[in-house]
């Protein structure tokens, strides 16, 4: 599940580097970054004490910036001419997932989309996009935004996620005022003393925080959360297999370049006014799709028996006609069992459809099924 890196290219390290190194991390390249795949414990330990308490990620790595503007509708509608949420009704402290589309209505990135709370912060909207894409992403946008709204990079902040049925609790202890806040909702507020952003949101299907901090206080907030019995640091390993279970697509895997949201299923991200106006990159696509169906859709898959099905397994009918493609699979600790999910053609598509799965040459019996694997618990 590591990105690739280029031998002549530096890997850096998040502000929290050190700390995984020192509670026994086995750390990884991962998108230019050294990054912790797992505690001593391991994957399945910490997998499972997400879903029943709460866990700790360094989410450093990933992109953070703002784009400023002189009020909100300017900055909203030169985002809304990138991306194909409604971002021009995006209330203060509201927070909006959307997607960078090329021209031809394929992905870019997936992003988060902010509205700061504070009407000082009338013009501005802080963004997290991806790690591997961070760099093409600040480029992309920075070459088509006009002239009075300008991308200010944030790399002086990290990002930490609390994820679980427990972090909400845990968060309140250190900041009470953080407890009745919605599903994507955000505030800026104290933590351990510490100025911090979050939003209730995450990466897990879990309740959860992610949380913006600058990044020389990153090993205080780190080391504050962690002195909570309940939490525990998690890796990238356990990353995946909880967003995964949840259903919930990764760059370069699930999404990239080659899919529209339509096909992706995540045509809730786009809000009624956009789809009916369009004027984003790819709107004549996306419209066409939403109106007739997309060719092919992302479906969630179930394997018969216990062998799991990787990224770029062949997807087939039982009579062999080749269908589709897995994009991400892997054993769902918390189904107990093997979870995949991939794009096939329309008509193999329905909830229940029985499909080979072209394991290592062999064909493993699996069926459509509805995602998430495991339900989400977002606070709504």
């Amino acid at each position: 599940m590591a990105e690739s890196v280029r031998a002549d290219e530096p890997i850096l390290k998040t502000p929290l580097h050190a700390e995984h190194v020192g509670l026994g991390a086995r750390m990884v390249p991962f998108a230019g970054y050294d990054m912790p795949v797992q505690y001593p414990t391991g994957i399945l330990t910490e997998h499972n004490w997400t879903r029943e308490h709460a866990g700790l990620f360094d989410v450093s790595h990933m992109g953070q910036a703002t784009l400023v503007g002189p009020d909100h509708g300017t900055t909203a509608r030169a985002l809304e001419a990138l991306v194909p949420a409604d971002i021009l009704n995006l209330k203060p402290g509201q927070q909006r997932y959307s997607q960078l589309l090329s021209d031809e209505g394929g992905i870019l990135d997936d992003l988060m989309v902010t509205r700061p709370t504070d009407p000082a912060d009338d013009g501005k909207l802080m963004l997290v996009v991806n790690a591997s894409m961070k760099e093409a992403d600040y480029a992309h946008m920075q070459a088509r935004l006009p002239a009075d709204v300008k991308l200010i990079r944030a790399d002086d902040r990290a990002l930490l996620a609390i994820q679980g049925p427990k972090a909400a609790e845990i968060v309140a202890r250190l900041a009470p005022d953080t407890a009745d806040m919605a599903f994507m909702a955000t505030k800026a507020t104290k933590l351990a003393g510490l100025d911090v952003h979050l939003s209730r949101s995450g990466y897990t299907g879990e309740d959860g925080y992610e949380i913006s901090v600058k990044a020389e206080d990153a090993v205080k907030l780190w080391r504050a959360l962690l002195a909570d019995p309940e939490v525990k640091p998690i890796g990238l390993g356990a990353r995946d297999s909880l967003r995964l279970e949840a259903g919930l697509c990764l760059y370069g895997h699930d999404i990239d370049t080659t899919t529209s949201p339509i096909e992706a299923g995540l045509i809730w991200s786009i809000q009624k006014r956009r789809r009916e106006e369009g004027g984003f990159p790819g709107a004549a696509r996306i419209q066409r799709e939403i109106k007739d169906g997309a060719a092919r859709v992302r479906v969630g898959l179930k394997p018969e028996g216990r062998a799991p099905a990787r990224e770029g397994t062949p997807i087939t009918t039982p009579d062999g006609r080749e269908v589709g493609i897995v994009t991400s699979g892997g054993f769902g600790p918390t189904v107990n069992g093997p979870v995949a999910m991939g794009y096939v053609s329309r008509d193999v598509s329905t909830v229940g459809t029985d499909l080979h799965l072209m394991v290592r040459g062999k064909p493993l019996p699996a069926k459509v099924a509805a995602m998430p694997f495991a339900p989400h618990r977002y606070k709504r």
